[in-house]
């Protein structure tokens, strides 16, 4: 089924990368058709019930947030006017996006992301028997996550990603894995408290899929992943530390038989379960990072990064697993903690100081 949403004087279906904006008027036939745009995130700001025109801001992975004025009155409903721009920030050209889908370990249908060079994405493009369309080489890939607390990852302009990857050669993908809110309550619930492990199983799907179709390689695949992300990332580095060529985990959670002793922890119970109930308990030890690390297992070089003004996640989370892989005598555990900033904050300067700090560590 479409997703749409009711406003005043339209309505606003959506279908795929289609969005389709219709007058709530019955006996009206315009339609306005927004595929030609290629449209992958948009936001409709303010509509005033008495007027024609729309307020409209678009998000694209390649190309700068843009904000328009649309007039319902218009005879030629596609006709847009661009109001401003952000500054373009890299080079887009040669580059493209594309969605493929991996299948997880249950048979559920997995969607990614792949931005990157155009010939790595026809080999992101699987035939039906789930073999490459075509040879082609591989590439450094940056793989990324979040699936949790039903939050989407949307597209949103790659600002880091563009200078720091896609211009030097790599190509970054999105795992659109359950947990998340891309796809409404279900897709949120069913990877909830004991179903956690299907977001692991999701993402490490996804990798595969990236191998096997030759986008990359496992030496050339590095995951990331911050806050509920670097507890998906560091879950998928303990059960496949052979899949991956390296790890960035930011802010993380890693020892989940005590996150809710540790700052705002407790309040998520509804989604990881209560430590303190023993049922719970024995998920939530089955994939802790934490307590599933092990001696003699070669993982990836990893690169743990928190900050001491998180009042969110604990620091303490990054600061343990790096001390227990060192003391495991793991090669290549490295470990920054900023001591301002706070769970996700920073200026400008500072992200950009941050992104240089994890493409060059890749």
């Amino acid at each position: 089924m479409p997703g749409f949403e009711a406003l005043p004087t339209v309505v606003l279906i959506l279908e795929k990368r289609t969005l389709r904006v219709a007058f709530a008027n019955p006996s009206a036939e315009s339609m306005l058709e927004l595929s030609r745009r290629q449209l992958t995130q948009m936001a409709w700001p303010d509509i005033f019930s008495n007027a024609d025109e729309l307020f409209v801001d678009t998000d694209d992975y390649l190309r700068p947030p843009a904000y328009w004025l649309a007039d319902l009155a218009r005879d030629d409903l596609n006709d847009w006017e661009l109001l401003d721009r952000w500054p373009t920030q890299f080079d887009a050209t040669g580059f493209t996006v594309t969605r493929g889908h991996a299948v997880s370990a249950d048979g559920t249908r997995v969607p990614y992301t792949v931005i990157g060079p155009r010939d790595a994405q026809t080999a992101a493009c699987m035939d039906s028997a789930g073999q490459a369309a075509a040879a082609q080489p591989a590439r450094p890939c940056l793989l990324t996550g979040y699936g949790g607390f039903a939050i989407p990852l949307l597209p949103s302009y790659l600002t880091g990603q563009g200078i720091g990857w896609l211009e030097r050669g790599g190509v970054y993908v999105v795992a659109h894995i359950r947990g998340g809110g891309e796809f409404g309550t279900r897709w949120h619930t069913a990877a909830q408290i004991e179903h956690r492990q299907r977001a692991f199983d999701d993402f490490i799907a996804v990798a595969e899929a990236l191998v096997a179709s030759g986008v990359t390689s496992a030496a050339q695949l590095g995951i990331q992943g911050g806050s509920n992300g670097g507890l998906l990332v560091a879950a998928c580095m303990v059960q496949r530390p052979e899949l991956f060529g390296a790890v960035v985990c930011e802010v993380p959670l890693l020892d989940m038989s005590r996150y809710h002793l540790l700052h705002a922890g407790a309040s998520w119970i509804d989604e990881y379960g209560d430590p303190d109930d023993s049922d719970d308990a024995r998920v939530l030890a089955a994939y802790s990072p934490y307590h599933r690390v092990s001696a003699g297992v070669k993982y990836s070089p990893v690169l743990f990064t928190t900050s001491t003004a998180d009042d969110r996640v604990h620091p303490g989370h990054a600061r343990k697993m790096a001390t227990r892989m060192q003391a495991f005598g793991v090669d290549n555990v490295w470990y920054r903690e900023n001591t301002e900033g706070g769970h996700g904050g920073a200026d400008e300067l500072e992200q950009a100081g941050h992104d240089a700090m994890v493409f060059g560590f890749l």
